[in-house]
């Protein structure tokens, strides 16, 4: 009691030296900031520099955001950001905020964050003398039989005084009277009741009442008193007061219990009788919380609840009951409710902090929030758990006294969850079990993690050839899964390549849109495919890549005639082509032979004869070759122009034409006439027709010679046949091999050479086509040593007939191999006519 009153002491001194300072400031053991207050400082008054003693820097609180963490302690004190004092916000009234409890603290966490740190601050609040001590009332009735004796005591009704401490020590004091004096009973709780003490014999007849005033002075400095008038009646004999059936009660009732329940019923006894046994009992108090709270039966002492009890508002009740009898005699007994707790609150969460956007490449670990938890239960009741019921890769775990932090428990994804709905769920221990939920957005921010993508590894575009230059063929797309910045992609194409004209001479990209142009005109048959790789790049810091294949196709055009190697344009058009009178119908007559450089359905042609007349031949509009369409006549024409038109299957369709001089006749002297006719054509050959006209009177004797010995050599007459054998001697000449190289090989199989003789025997009506050899020379077709070709003519005639017919056979061979080279477009055309018979 003594260091009570020193400490009182000392906190007066201070109050009257600095009114608006705080009294004294203390450190605890647990960590705590502890202050200690007094009530009723004025708004604005400094508690102390909450900055200094929590050794924080000044000019950091603003950007750490530096604040107080409660819905109630913000209500009475502010802290400055500029010089981080605690100031008083509001008037606090310790009456209020503690009732008469003790001790009166009030507690707060301050929060300041980057990084994340709670202080928790404990302020005592220091009780001044601000309340008198009051009475119930304002006057008490005393009713005293005439018989009473000296030295009897009548409780009286205390005073209650607000304060605590020192300020709630009340002495009593009388008024100045001969019948009475003034005593005091402690009760068991240490509280002190005023008793009047009859000193001196009351005579009704003398004096019937008395009239005295009872003065209630607490301890403070300075000290407040209250009064009351207590007016004693003196009335007929009463001697026996109420007693209760019990010195205190005490009960303990749940807070959930229903409003009008009866939680007690005091009793007491009156062994008078009549109006005097006759008790009445009610509160003898004057506390709000109390008469708002219970009720009590006056008649039979039955006390029950007036509303709703709440632990976490009162916990303990206490309670003076009167018993009062009809005479007027009271008695007084105690009466403690205590309030059992039950789990009635569900926790409370709230997000003291939340960092959102986090980076998707945010370490394991990584805070994103900072929940505040509270549960207003006490116990198990009051203890709380948390944790999140999704499946995110976040996790909770305890940080401080009602703190839990969210914490990055998995690597994050943005580009498969770009944010998250976290299911915080706080329970608490009680039972039942009470639990509240809060969801939490957050975000999650990109990082440039993915590479651009094509939707293929390779891609096809098909341009057709002599294109416009500089347009568009062909368009490609990357997909980054990324976002903003990081998901603009730029495309290039790759400088690496193999061929010698740099890529960049036919091909470009536009960067932004990977539209794909031309740079110049294509051309089929001399680029039919570009391999180029396409690069997309993104935006981001680093910048990733991918790429792609892009295989550009140059589509054909029919941009090429069709070009005839047989007859060749080079010969002179007055070569002819002699077809016996006795063809039959169908037979072979020459082959038209032409290629197309260009390719596919463009490279196919076709082969059609021009003729205003009709014509005794036809063609064969696939291979080209000339056939008879009947039998000749007498009367058709021995001479036939034929115009050949070859056309390609392009659209629009390309063509070329040649001539061919037809001679129909059974030996060449027939065709004389027409040929001399034309002697001015034939007369740069002079030279040869004189070795001709020599050759032609060789072979004429040395035919009829065989004629002789064959006629003596039979037995019998055999009657030969006019026929006409095959022609062996190659009709084309030969073709420049670099001409050939320059088309397609779609259109003849090349490396082959076509060897075409023209046959004169109806029966004999194929082309022979020469196996494929490189660079043979046309002379070496025909072999003089070949058995076969010779047995092949001579297999229905005798030994000596055959031997007799090879000997014209021989002349011709070796006219034909002096002549050929030198004068083989003429010599080709007109060795069938000079030779009189067919060579094999």
């Amino acid at each position: 009691m003594k260091m009570l009153w020193k400490k009182k002491k000392q906190g007066l001194r201070w109050h009257v030296i600095f009114p608006f300072l705080f009294s004294w400031l203390c450190h605890s053991v647990s960590g705590q900031i502890h202050y200690s207050i007094n009530e009723e400082l004025r708004k604005g008054s400094i508690v102390g520099n909450l900055a200094k003693d929590l050794a924080l820097n000044i000019k950091e609180l603003s950007n750490r955001k530096f604040r107080i963490v409660s819905r109630i302690s913000e209500k009475y004190f502010s802290i400055n950001l500029d010089n981080g004092n605690l100031y008083i916000a509001d008037r606090i009234d310790r009456e209020i905020l503690c009732e008469a409890a003790a001790d009166c603290v009030l507690t707060f966490d301050v929060v300041a964050e980057n990084p994340l740190n709670v202080f928790s601050i404990k302020i005592d609040i220091q009780d001044i003398n601000d309340n008198p001590p009051t009475f119930i009332h304002d006057t008490v009735r005393i009713e005293m039989s005439e018989y009473t004796s000296p030295g009897r005591r009548f409780v009286l009704q205390k005073a209650e005084d607000l304060d605590v401490g020192i300020n709630s020590l009340i002495s009593y004091r009388l008024s100045a009277n001969e019948h009475f004096m003034l005593g005091e009973e402690t009760g068991i709780d240490g509280s002190v009741f005023p008793e009047l003490i009859l000193e001196k014999s009351l005579d009704r007849e003398t004096e019937s009442k008395y009239e005295l005033t009872l003065t209630a002075i607490d301890s403070g400095k300075p000290a407040q008193s209250g009064t009351t008038i207590i007016k004693v009646v003196v009335t007929d004999f009463n001697d026996n007061v109420p007693i209760f059936t019990q010195n205190f009660y005490k009960v303990s009732v749940k807070e959930n219990i229903p409003v009008n329940s009866t939680i007690l019923q005091v009793s007491a006894s009156d062994e008078d009788e009549g109006v005097n046994a006759q008790i009445t009992y009610s509160f003898s108090t004057m506390a709000n919380n109390i008469l708002q709270t219970f009720i009590i039966n006056p008649e039979n002492g039955e006390i029950k609840t007036r509303k709703l009890l709440d632990y976490e508002v009162t916990k303990n009740f206490e309670v003076s009951v009167q018993a009062k009898d009809g005479g007027g005699l009271a008695a007084h007994v105690k009466v403690l409710i205590e309030v059992i707790d039950e789990n009635d609150n569900a926790p409370e969460i709230s997000i003291t902090s939340l960092s959102t956007p986090i980076a998707e490449d945010s370490m394991l670990g990584t805070v994103v929030a900072l929940l505040e938890i509270r549960d207003q239960d006490s116990g198990e009741n009051g203890e709380v758990q948390c944790l999140i019921t999704d499946e995110v890769p976040f996790q909770a775990v305890s940080s401080a006294s009602k703190f839990f932090k969210i914490i990055t428990k998995s690597n994050l994804d943005r580009e498969r969850i770009s944010s998250y709905n976290i299911t915080v769920q706080a329970s608490d221990k009680g039972s039942p079990e009470m639990t509240s939920r809060i969801v939490i957005q957050l975000d999650v921010s990109d990082i440039n993690d993915n590479a651009p993508v094509f939707e293929k590894l390779t891609y096809t575009a098909f341009v057709p050839e002599n294109n416009a230059q500089g347009a568009s063929i062909f368009s490609i797309q990357a997909k980054d899964m990324d976002r903003g910045d990081n998901a603009k992609v730029f495309y290039s194409i790759s400088s690496k390549n193999k061929q010698e004209t740099p890529l960049s001479n036919y091909i470009s990209i536009n960067p932004v849109t990977g539209v794909i142009y031309a740079q110049q005109s294509f051309d089929y048959e001399q680029h039919k495919e570009f391999n180029i790789q396409i690069i997309a790049r993104d935006n981001g810091s680093p910048s990733l890549n991918g790429s792609t294949t892009l295989r550009i196709s140059v589509v054909d055009q029919n941009d090429n005639s069709p070009v005839i190697l047989y007859p060749s344009p080079e010969v002179d058009s007055s070569i002819f082509e002699m077809v016996p009178w006795t063809s039959e119908q169908g037979s072979l007559v020459s082959k038209v032979v032409a290629m197309d450089a260009d390719s596919g359905h463009n490279a196919w042609l076709s082969y059609f004869l021009q003729s205003s007349e009709p014509s005794l031949f036809t063609i064969d509009q696939h291979t080209g070759e000339i056939r008879t369409l009947r039998v000749f006549q007498e009367k058709d024409t021995v001479k036939h122009g034929i115009v050949v038109l070859v056309k390609d299957n392009g659209i629009p369709s390309r063509s070329a034409s040649v001539t061919f001089n037809i001679v129909v006749a059974l030996n060449f002297q027939q065709v004389l006439p027409e040929l001399n006719s034309q002697s001015g054509k034939i007369e740069p050959q002079s030279n040869l027709q004189f070795y001709l006209v020599i050759s032609l009177a060789l072979i004429s004797f040395i035919f009829v010679l065989t004629v002789i010995i064959a006629v003596v050599t039979k037995c019998k007459d055999s009657k030969s046949n006019t026929s006409f054998g095959p022609l062996s001697t190659s009709l084309y000449p030969q073709i420049d091999p670099r001409f050939i190289s320059q088309f397609n090989p779609g259109t003849l199989p090349l490396p082959y050479s076509y060897d075409v003789c023209v046959t004169l025997d109806p029966s004999e009506r194929e082309f022979a086509f020469l196996k494929p050899q490189h660079n043979v020379p046309v002379d070496s077709l025909i072999d003089a040593d070949d058995p076969g070709i010779v047995n092949e003519s001579l297999q229905n005639s005798s030994p000596a007939e055959n031997l007799i017919s090879q000997v014209p056979f021989i002349v011709l061979f070796v006219f034909y191999y002096v002549f050929y080279w030198k004068h083989k477009p003429i010599f080709c055309n007109c060795i069938p006519y000079l030779s009189g018979s067919p060579i094999i």
